[in-house]
């Protein structure tokens, strides 16, 4: 009875739901780069967009078209993707809060440069050089930051890992909502567009304050702790006396027990072979997503051109606040239901079948487009409301089901497979962003 109580620690209550609030924080911190450097799409196509000089220094002849979005999209996809191979090499080396702190603070001059780089006359060719290089560090830093607070999510219950996935789905909308603020204004456009840039500074610079106060909260300590001090209490019981009948009472009172250290895993490609099918399927939905969002997208222009109101928010609403706000949508409905099941033969072809939208959105009232079937705002306000809710929707089936068909000591490899293949799954659709675009 002595060595049953000692063990039986009770977790300590999240007062005011402080740790649940600061996890979702840093979910929502995690994406800031990406979303922001998105919805930015307009700005970095108007600086970016000077036409071509004659001899005699007048104007004429076709603007060069950089290509933000299918570049922006991949130099974004490329470092999560490089930092998931890399990580079990980084995360052995470094310690979790070393590689936090360092990845907001390097996040934060990046953003604090590019807003100061609003003010600062450049040429399209410097410009798009300068951009191109922030929009890789940034995402590189956000790749290590992100992969590390997975970790720290995975450290509290399984609902304190939802609240971070949330987060991470409302980033979108932040950055979406940031952007109609910074349109609405009314100000010039360089001091809206510094205001912008400025917001994801605090932001960043909030969420570092949030991960530097989660240690000294009682619940989170409990938790971050928990399996080193359990392990070391065990390891003291083990001179004294047999560990067994204390496992046992561990056990059936479904107390903390630390990982059996015989345990052997399973391979990294027998995990494969079971999880081959999610695997591929999670790549198929981000490559299509990746493909047309947002390098097709943001081109759909509005019906409405008299409206000057109307179109200078009509990319921002109807592409990206509709396509985050669905998308989170998506992620939250399989907690209320999860069709089709991981077995059914109907889930690969849910997933093949979002192939539709690619043709779907290409022909939709966009920009200098040779062939429209939909010019009609509506029309393309139910395309990417399917699109999106189907992108959150099926993703998040895709990473529940994996763990799912494996054994439990297998799920943290199923995990990993299943984060490199998502990667994947984003880099090869901004890479096929670059034909697409070419063809409308």
């Amino acid at each position: 009875m002595y060595n049953e109580k000692k063990h039986e620690k009770s977790p300590p209550a999240d007062r005011g739901q402080a740790v649940a609030i600061i996890i979702f924080v840093l979910g929502l911190g995690t994406l800031l780069p990406w979303n922001f450097f998105m919805t930015a799409s307009q700005y970095f196509n108007q600086r970016l967009t000077v036409p071509n000089n004659t001899v005699n220094g007048t104007s004429g002849g076709p603007t060069k078209d950089y290509n933000y979005d299918s570049w922006m999209a991949l130099l974004s996809q490329l470092p999560l993707l490089l930092f998931t191979l890399l990580n079990s090499f980084l995360y052995q080396w470094v310690r979790v809060r070393l590689r936090v702190a360092f990845s907001l603070i390097a996040i934060l001059l990046l953003f604090s440069i590019t807003a100061a780089l609003v003010q600062v006359p450049m040429e399209p060719d410097t410009f798009f050089s300068v951009t191109m290089a922030t929009i890789w560090f940034i995402n590189m830093s956000s790749a290590v930051l992100q992969g590390s607070l997975f970790g720290v999510a995975g450290l509290f219950p399984a609902r304190y890992s939802t609240l971070f996935m949330s987060g991470q789905g409302l980033a979108g909308i932040f950055a979406a909502l940031a952007m109609l603020l910074s349109i609405l204004s009314n100000a010039e456009k360089s001091s809206a567009a510094m205001g912008y840039f400025i917001t994801p500074c605090v932001a960043t610079l909030g969420t570092l304050v949030c991960y530097l106060l989660l240690p000294n909260l009682e619940f989170a300590h409990f938790y971050m702790n928990r399996s080193q001090s359990v392990s070391e209490e065990l390891s003291g019981e083990l001179i004294s006396s047999t560990v067994t009948n204390n496992d046992k009472a561990l056990e059936a009172n479904g107390k903390f027990i630390p990982p059996k250290e015989d345990e052997e895993r399973s391979s990294v490609l027998a995990v494969f072979k079971k999880i081959w099918l999610m695997a591929l399927c999670v790549t198929c939905v981000f490559a299509v997503t990746l493909s047309v969002f947002p390098v097709i997208t943001v081109r759909v222009q509005t019906v409405y051109k008299d409206s000057a109101s109307w179109d200078k928010v009509f990319t921002c609403v109807c592409c990206f606040i509709v396509f985050n706000a669905l998308d989170l949508v998506g992620r939250a409905t399989p907690s209320l239901v999860q069709w089709p099941s991981k077995k059914s033969f109907l889930f690969p072809a849910a997933v093949v079948c979002r192939l539709v939208f690619i043709p779907l959105l290409m022909v939709c009232n966009v920009q200098n487009s040779k062939l429209i079937l939909f010019s009609h705002d509506f029309a393309f306000v139910i395309i990417m409301a399917l699109f999106a809710f189907s992108n959150g929707y099926l993703a998040t089936l895709c990473m529940a089901y994996a763990p799912q068909l494996v054994r439990s000591k297998d799920c943290e490899t199923a995990g990993s497979l299943m984060s490199f293949f998502l990667v994947l799954g984003l880099a090869l659709g901004a890479s096929f962003s670059f034909l697409l675009g070419q063809l409308v």
